[in-house]
């Protein structure tokens, strides 16, 4: 229970960080990561023992991704008109995200597990989870690598789609849950309904095709 306890106070003093701070580094989720495994380090608690003790929390997973899902349906009727943009966007986008995390990993010489794992870091942790006993890849290592690329995508997709002028929110939305999934589409959520509910459709596309491809290619 202590580790339960104190991975919410983290989540809530992001909360807290993120009210007061405008700045992506302020991501909750990020801030939460970083006290929790901080706090780990220093008490040198194994990650497998922590793992055990929040399990009640994890459960909790599948729903809130599940939950992501309200904007979607909300706004069926406009995204209905806009499925082609949105699923050719997404497919594309997560079929270039699977494309740079199996070749770049290659090209620096990572070793076999984590390319393995990083296969599947566009899909949100859940379904990366799954998918690691068809990779042979460890599954603690395929989930925090999907965990990592949502935080990261959270945290530099929104400047960057701003720099390069994309603006609309479908296009924003649909682009952020493609590669950053649950972490993503949260984020993607500040931006407004239409843009949760983009995002949502991206993060949903992502796990089909993911799940496709290490069906078909391993």
């Amino acid at each position: 229970m202590t580790w339960i306890a104190l991975t919410l106070l983290a989540f809530v003093m992001g909360t807290l960080l993120g009210l007061r701070v405008s700045s992506p580094l302020s991501n909750p989720t990020l801030v939460a990561t970083v006290l929790v495994a901080a706090a780990l380090l220093l008490s040198h608690t194994p990650y497998e023992a922590y793992r055990l003790n929040v399990q009640p929390l994890s459960a909790l997973l599948t729903p809130a991704v599940v939950a992501l899902a309200v904007p979607m349906y909300r706004l069926r009727a406009l995204l209905a008109r806009q499925w082609r943009a949105l699923v050719f966007g997404g497919l594309g986008g997560t079929l270039l995200g699977v494309s740079a995390d199996t070749l770049l990993p290659q090209l620096l010489l990572l070793s076999t597990e984590a390319q393995r794992s990083l296969k599947t870091a566009p899909a949100t942790s859940p379904v990366a989870l799954q998918l690691a006993q068809f990779t042979h890849a460890p599954p603690v290592l395929a989930a925090t690598l999907a965990v990592l690329s949502g935080l990261l995508g959270a945290l530099v997709l929104p400047s960057f789609l701003t720099l390069i002028g994309v603006r609309h929110p479908l296009a924003r939305g649909i682009a952020i849950g493609s590669v950053a999934h649950g972490v993503g589409t949260a984020r993607a959520r500040e931006e407004g309904d239409l843009t949760g509910a983009a995002s949502s459709i991206g993060m949903g596309l992502a796990a089909v095709l993911v799940t496709f491809i290490v069906a078909f290619l391993g």
